[in-house]
């Protein structure tokens, strides 16, 4: 049957069904495929806080959607353009997110009395006038592929599984995705079992060939590759960037890589990666609690590691002792937050940026560290290494701010050349460096104000280590006041002087009056928001911080150069209040605290009401 095919510049898919229907597997697949034929890419998973869920229910109800375009985007898109809903459920709990005129696919086998009681239905929306506007595809996924597989020995059970990939099949015909990939990925997840990978793959090729020939879908369509920069590239998540980032780190640095964790939502994946990676000298530790899993990190560091510790934010609450410790001995540490929504355990699968006051200043004392921010799932390989090298280098924790919007999406990643990379050698002390033959573990480099890092049973150079005051230069126990507050100074001071890269502008124009300024995973939608403002012929220029202490030199100059500035977060203006104090700059803080990103529409409504007053 010959079908019509449709040039499309970007599309916006959802997969939505139970947590049991391996939505984030079908996703992740439709993903794979898609970065295959070389568009790009942005991906936004959501799933429920519970291991299982009520089937059939709204809680339990697992979604992944996935941006492609023919040209770069910047955010996984604000509303699907195609929706599959494998149950009441997830058409229920997606409907209101679809624009008039989106496709609707839907699995009509789940949509039984039962199933529409589960949700509220007291009548089918299939049946009713509910869905008037939108472009339904009325699919039998369950029992089609039970059909399709009767022939295979597998269970019926393990055929109903099997639906996703029956789904998976006809999106890859209806978006014309290479899916050589996918029948690859089967045989290696299901090895052990020839039996399923037959089946899942009669079942992929079940939906594709449905596709092929129904009636129901007249139309197919082509998303052509994006333009991008020469290269090797690869799709990945935030939180394997930053895996990756700190295996290079190691590898740079000539150190080993420790980390000691706890598994927390949304981290763990990070353990899982670097766990695969002892070939290149990464040790990993899962430890009984958080406490442990920092305090050996600092160990490692102690013992001439790269010690890294890994949590969202109820885990930084139980290390701050440890991370204050870890100031006071100025020892190179890095501690990565991948924030969550709170407070306490709050909504664990969902994401926030509300762990900025508590990075900043969540210490007892005078315990100032270095924090940063990456702003993508590719930019955390990158942040990864810059948190490594500022420990490495000037001897001091360093927490690393990601959240789970940026650990569990993906995009395209240009892999990069080693050689190229940032040089983390260290040099450890090796000899005395008293003027009278003793070892003087504070004596500070002029330059970076980086005290000796001297690794225990090196001859001559044996130092005390605890959590007292320390005397400047010697070590020794003080309780001197004019030494704690040089020592004091001298660690702050040690944090200020780091330098960092200027914070620059995209203000294509150069006459913009309103500045919008972002942290962490904000720069996608703000991105998206400008560019669709200067698209219209408004003016408005654009900066991002990935360092947050020390802040870049220039962004005050920047800052007092427009008008207005305006600083979108997901808290309750915690950046806001920094820039407040910091600059005397009275920024205007927009926030949201839903667990969910900023969709670059409403952005752009709002900043086109500042424009309008200013």
């Amino acid at each position: 049957m010959t079908k019509q095919i449709r040039q499309l510049d970007r599309v916006v898919i959802r997969f939505a069904g139970d947590s049991g229907d391996g939505m984030q597997l079908t996703g992740d697949r439709f993903t794979s495929e898609t970065a295959q034929l070389g568009n790009d890419i942005s991906t936004l998973p959501n799933f429920p806080a519970e291991i299982r869920a009520p089937a059939g229910t709204l809680p339990g109800v697992s979604s992944f959607q996935v941006h492609f375009a023919d040209y770069d985007i910047l955010t996984p898109g604000d509303a699907p353009n195609v929706l599959v809903a494998m149950n009441p459920a997830a058409l229920k709990a997606n409907l209101a997110d679809l624009p008039r005129g989106a496709d609707i696919i839907v699995n009509t086998d789940e949509f039984t009395r039962r199933n529409l009681a589960k949700v509220g239905y007291t009548t089918s929306p299939l049946d009713d006038d509910s869905l008037t506007g939108y472009v339904v595809h009325p699919v039998a996924l369950t029992s089609m592929t039970v059909g399709a597989l009767a022939e295979h020995e597998v269970s019926k059970k393990d055929a109903e599984r099997a639906k996703n990939m029956f789904a998976l099949g006809l999106l890859s015909w209806m978006y014309s995705r290479p899916y050589e990939s996918t029948l690859r990925f089967l045989e290696r997840k299901f090895a052990a079992r020839p039996e399923l990978v037959a089946a899942n793959v009669a079942a992929f090729r079940a939906g594709w060939n449905f596709g092929e020939t129904t009636d129901s879908f007249s139309v197919r369509y082509e998303v052509k590759p994006a333009k991008m920069q020469p290269g090797t590239y690869r799709n990945i998540t935030g939180n394997a960037a930053l895996s990756l980032g700190l295996v290079a780190a190691g590898v740079r640095s000539g150190l080993p890589v420790f980390l000691g964790a706890y598994p927390i939502t949304p981290a763990s994946d990070i353990l899982h990666e670097l766990s695969k990676h002892k070939r290149f000298g990464v040790v990993t530790m899962q430890a009984e609690d958080e406490i442990a899993a920092v305090g050996a990190a600092l160990g490692a560091s102690y013992g001439g590691s790269l010690g890294v510790t890994t949590t969202s934010g109820p885990g930084v609450a139980l290390k701050s002792e440890t991370i204050s410790l870890a100031v006071a001995l100025e020892l190179p540490l890095v501690i990565v937050d991948v924030q969550r929504a709170g407070p306490s355990t709050g909504m664990p699968t969902k994401t926030e940026q509300a762990d900025l006051n508590m990075a900043l200043y969540g210490r007892h004392g005078e315990a100032p560290v270095a924090v940063l921010a990456p702003k993508s799932p590719a930019d955390c390989f990158d942040a990864a290494l810059e948190a490594a090298r500022i420990a490495l280098t000037y001897r001091t924790p360093v927490l690393l701010l990601s959240d789970n919007y940026v650990a569990n999406g993906s995009e395209p990643w240009l892999l990069p050349d080693v050689e190229s990379l940032p040089d983390l050698r260290v040099e450890f002390a090796t000899a005395p460096n008293g003027e009278d033959g003793t070892f003087l573990p504070y004596l500070r480099d002029p330059e970076t104000l980086a005290r000796p890092w001297a690794v225990p049973g090196t001859p001559g150079l044996e130092h005390r280590i605890g959590g007292l005051e320390k005397a400047d230069k010697t070590g020794d126990i003080s309780y001197d006041p004019a030494n704690h507050d040089f020592m004091v100074r001298t660690r702050a001071a040690r944090i200020e002087t780091i330098p960092v890269p200027d914070v620059e502008v995209e203000d294509p124009d150069g006459d913009a009056r309103v500045l919008v300024l972002g942290w962490g995973s904000t720069y996608g939608p703000i991105g998206a928001a400008c560019r669709g403002l200067r698209q219209r012929g408004l003016s408005v220029a654009q900066a991002h911080l990935r360092h947050l202490a020390p802040m870049p030199a220039n962004l005050g100059e920047v800052l007092r150069a427009y008008d207005r500035v305006v600083i979108p977060e997901m808290n309750l203006g915690q950046l806001a209040h920094v820039i407040r104090a910091k600059y005397l700059v009275d920024a205007i803080g927009y926030n949201q605290v839903r667990g969910l990103p900023f969709t670059a529409v409403e952005l752009e409504t709002m900043l086109e009401e500042v424009l309008k007053n200013v």
